[in-house]
């Protein structure tokens, strides 16, 4: 939910930082050292319409892995958001964030994957941003294109140029859930919070073969952008999460 006289480029994340996570945190661990939050401390919007639709839309369209999976990286992104971005935190838009989380894998629904020629991050851009933007949910353009745009970039890794800093908070999470990056980021009380709410349930594994999967039968695919990545089972640069 937007206020009338709120800032539309601070509100849904548009302000431009960089892509490489190393120059934000100055090649330091983080900004701020974590602390303990649970899950019960970090708002989910469900109270906002639009968020509460396109959860019921994610958890139709995904699989539970994959529904968890985007749940963790709502409670990630918050986590990094608060401890480490406390100059963004008042401003950002907690729907948008939310948005983005549930929807930012929607091109790997099985209904998605395998029915289009592109890749599975642009898909799922383009679905978000039409689910959005119909009467039926309504978001401000600003917030549907802030998460078609973050979705877009969350795989977009590099140490070039710049992202909005909704993109970079998604990034930041879901590399934390995918691989463990940056394992410093969240303090070891909330990471074993998160996770007994929303259930890893072999997630490395399946995020691993999803991208295998993608890669197969799209050798173009964005995803080969993850290199040797893309190829091998992920689940031990996880352990002890899963």
């Amino acid at each position: 939910m937007s206020s009338p006289t709120s800032d539309p480029i601070a509100e849904h994340g548009w302000t431009a930082v960089p892509v490489d996570a190393e120059a934000i945190f100055k090649g330091k661990p983080y900004l701020y050292k974590p602390v303990p939050v649970l899950v019960k401390d970090m708002h989910f919007p469900s109270d906002d319409p639009i968020v509460a639709k396109v959860q019921q839309y994610a958890k139709e369209h995904l699989p539970q892995q994959t529904y968890n999976h985007s749940m963790r990286v709502f409670y990630w992104a918050t986590a990094i958001l608060q401890q480490q971005f406390p100059d963004h935190a008042p401003s950002l838009s907690p729907s948008t964030l939310a948005l983005t989380s549930l929807l930012h894998d929607i091109g790997t629904a099985p209904a998605f994957l395998t029915s289009t020629l592109l890749s599975f991050e642009f898909h799922g851009a383009i679905t978000a941003l039409d689910l959005l933007s119909s009467p039926a949910y309504g978001a401000p353009p600003p917030q549907a294109e802030a998460v078609c745009e973050a979705i877009i970039r969350h795989q977009d890794l590099g140490r070039e140029g710049t992202i909005t800093f909704l993109g970079q908070l998604i990034q930041l999470a879901t590399v934390y859930d995918n691989l463990g990056a940056r394992a410093y980021l969240v303090h070891e009380t909330t990471r074993a919070d998160v996770n007994r709410a929303f259930r890893r349930g072999g997630w490395a594994g399946c995020f691993a073969r999803t991208i295998r999967q993608e890669v197969a039968v799209k050798p173009w695919a964005h995803s080969t952008h993850l290199g040797a990545r893309a190829g091998r089972s992920l689940a031990t640069r996880w352990r002890g999460i899963c």
